[in-house]
């Protein structure tokens, strides 16, 4: 009997340290820090990904939306938003996917993958992004800068 009630106290010390949305709409968006803020895009192959092929992108507006878009044979384009909790900032999508976002020296550690800031998302990104309302008005008020800013 005691090691039945053992097993729910354990396995809540295992998911402490996780992060979990059950309710996308309930989900605190904050501003992107400047240093994140433009386009990021997967800088050579990843693991992560279907084919060394594959691209990965992220978007960011300054008011924290982001899409995570990502290519090979199709465009899988998913929106998102920012979310801290502590010191830590995530990228959490539509799905409920959560993701963390960290940089690296000149790169972002993201959903397990190297990203480089670009000038520009790909062209079949920037397809995705125009069907979506908080990218095209940023876009339009500046509010993603294509050059890298300095932080």
């Amino acid at each position: 009997m005691k090691k039945i009630t053992l097993l729910p106290a354990i396995a809540a010390l295992m998911l402490a340290g996780c992060v979990q949305v059950d309710d996308y709409t309930q989900v605190v968006k904050v501003p992107a820090p400047q240093w994140l803020v433009g386009y990021w895009q997967s800088a050579g192959p990843q693991s992560k990904l279907v084919s060394p092929e594959a691209i990965a992108s992220l978007v960011v507006t300054k008011a924290g939306d982001t899409l995570d878009c990502r290519q090979w044979q199709r465009v899988i384009a998913e929106p998102g938003k920012l979310m801290q909790r502590g010191d830590a900032l995530y990228n959490v999508t539509q799905k409920r996917d959560i993701y963390t976002v960290e940089l690296d020296g000149e790169t972002l550690d993201y959903a397990g993958m190297t990203l480089k800031r670009v000038e520009k998302p790909t062209v079949e990104c920037q397809a995705e992004m125009g069907k979506l309302p908080q990218f095209a008005s940023a876009a339009v008020a500046g509010e993603i800068p294509s050059a890298p800013s300095a932080q």
